[in-house]
């Protein structure tokens, strides 16, 4: 009998166990390509509850919930690595899994602190869970450079929290969508759901607000060369790329911008200028294109991942946030070497400056993110304010037919609708699009396929609240929730001494 009594005192918390990573599991069915909403606000609602439990053990289940999240959400970084890198499938899944439980510690931390401040139930619990996420998804903004992936607020998207993304940006989206889970998993006390609904009803409140007005009206030719990666860095593909990005433009040239992709030519651009220079002739208004830029130091030469502008239009830009591994390896002294994964092509890159003067392109300024740049809400706001139109390019080729491509996408459109701007965005391989002031998508090639998207964009005038101040006035506003819920639980700890109780 008695060991009966253990076994199910100790099978309850294993159940326990078991739904966090099974509710980790279901949040990323919110996002593309599944776009089940639903499924992410039920798992954050799980884990509340979960966390809200007697006896709860609040960090194994926050952590369980990050290993189901990041395991099933960003499981397509095995591509890039085995694929790309070279690497043993044994070793390309002990890479990913490394990276998802280290990313998991995140959630972890979160779940032990919510625990600590909000046991038991009610509004102030469920305000807290989702001050918590939502200060957890900033901290993932920049600590160690961050990892701004499968933030709540994208699987918002098409659903009317959006109208919230042009306040405060995807985190102020991300708050709603926790409280909103929270809420469901606090039923029992009317407080909490009625927190839960406010976010909603402002929504529907905000729905018809235009923040932007349009202007004038814009051609673009966005250019999906669908270059191989393995024979892209080869130099003997120069040429062969060239011709192809050179071919695929010719019907084109009349557009007012042409935009080829990240990376489109693998020529640096102190080798290129002939080429450009052809190319500009050709071009009736402005061409727009990655590619490699080398500038010459006393220790030899420095290497960038950036855009350049030509014909009639102007500038260059010089990626500022770069993938770690992919970009630049951390401790390369240690690294390099030991698989292809560590030595990959641009794997040598160094940042540009901070703050760099937009592209022109004729006489609109075109502010450019290069792929990984287009997840970081702050970065592209920084620029996207003193821009007629957004543009991000990108080569998705490194993550192949996986939902990572996708996923890319969402952040792009979340992107252009905080900012209240089109966004053109070009890639080797998909997704190329053209996205509206409202998030939207207006126009989009198939993935894998050698094409050229032609469409109009439109100069947008004015600015969001959130293009204005950004997410600083919401994310101070949720340190003084838990600020305030610090000193409520220190206070209540002092009165139970006190009163001995």
């Amino acid at each position: 009998m008695d060991g009966r009594r253990h076994a199910e005192r100790s099978l309850k918390p294993l159940v326990a166990a078991l739904a966090a990573l099974g509710a980790g599991a279901a949040y990323p069915l919110g996002f593309a390509p599944f776009d089940f909403w639903p499924a992410t606000v039920a798992a954050m609602a799980a884990l509340c509850w979960l966390l809200c439990r007697p006896a709860a053990r609040p960090f194994a289940y926050g952590w369980l919930f990050g290993v189901g999240k990041y395991g099933v959400g960003i499981h397509w970084i095995y591509v890039s690595i085995h694929v790309h890198g070279n690497a043993a499938p044994w070793l390309a899944a002990t890479l990913v899994a490394v990276f998802v439980a280290a990313m998991a510690l995140f959630h972890g931390a979160a779940a032990w602190g919510f625990a600590r401040l909000c046991g038991g139930g009610g509004a102030w619990a469920a305000l807290g869970f989702a001050a918590v996420w939502t200060l957890t998804e900033w901290l993932l903004t920049w600590f160690l450079t961050g990892f701004p992936w499968l933030f709540a607020g994208y699987a918002m998207l098409d659903t009317p929290l959006e109208a919230l993304a042009p306040v405060g940006g995807v985190l102020l989206v991300s708050f709603a969508a926790a409280l909103t889970g929270a809420g469901l998993a606090l039923w029992r006390t009317w407080q909490a759901p009625a927190l839960a609904a406010l976010p909603w009803l402002g929504s529907f409140a905000l729905a018809e607000v235009a923040w932007t007005t349009p202007g004038a009206a814009a051609s673009a030719a966005l250019v999906q060369g669908a270059v191989a990666q393995e024979t892209k860095w080869r130099p003997a593909s120069e040429k062969p790329i060239q011709a192809r990005y050179a071919a695929l433009s010719g019907p084109v040239w009349d557009a007012d911008v042409v935009l080829w992709p990240e990376a489109a030519i693998t020529t640096p651009l102190h080798r290129a200028t002939p080429f450009l220079d052809a190319m500009a002739e050709r071009a009736s208004g402005a061409l727009v294109l990655g590619l490699p830029i080398a500038e010459r130091s006393p220790d030899g030469w420095t290497w960038h991942n950036g855009a350049v502008a030509v014909g009639d239009g102007g500038g260059r830009y010089v990626k500022r946030r770069l993938v770690p591994f992919g970009e630049y390896v951390p401790f390369a002294s240690a690294l390099r070497g030991l698989i292809d994964f560590f030595d990959l092509p641009m794997s040598r890159m160094e940042p540009g400056h901070p703050r760099q003067p937009l592209l022109r392109i004729g006489e609109l300024r075109l502010a450019m993110s290069i792929c990984y740049e287009i997840a970081f809400p702050e970065l592209v706001r920084g620029a996207a304010a003193r821009a007629d139109v957004l543009a991000t390019i990108s080569n998705d080729t490194w993550f192949g037919a996986s939902i990572g491509p996708l996923q890319h996408l969402q952040m792009a459109r979340m992107r252009a609708l905080e900012n209240g701007r089109f966004l053109l965005r070009a890639t080797n391989d998909g997704v190329t699009a053209i996205i509206d002031a409202q998030g939207q998508v207006t126009a989009t090639l198939p993935r894998f396929e050698r094409d050229v998207l032609r469409g109009e964009f439109q100069t947008m005038h004015g600015t969001t609240p959130f293009g204005r101040w950004g997410g600083v006035p919401w994310v101070a506003a949720l340190m003084v929730v838990v600020a305030g819920l610090v000193a409520a639980r220190a206070v209540r700890g002092w009165r139970r001494c006190r009163t001995g109780r």
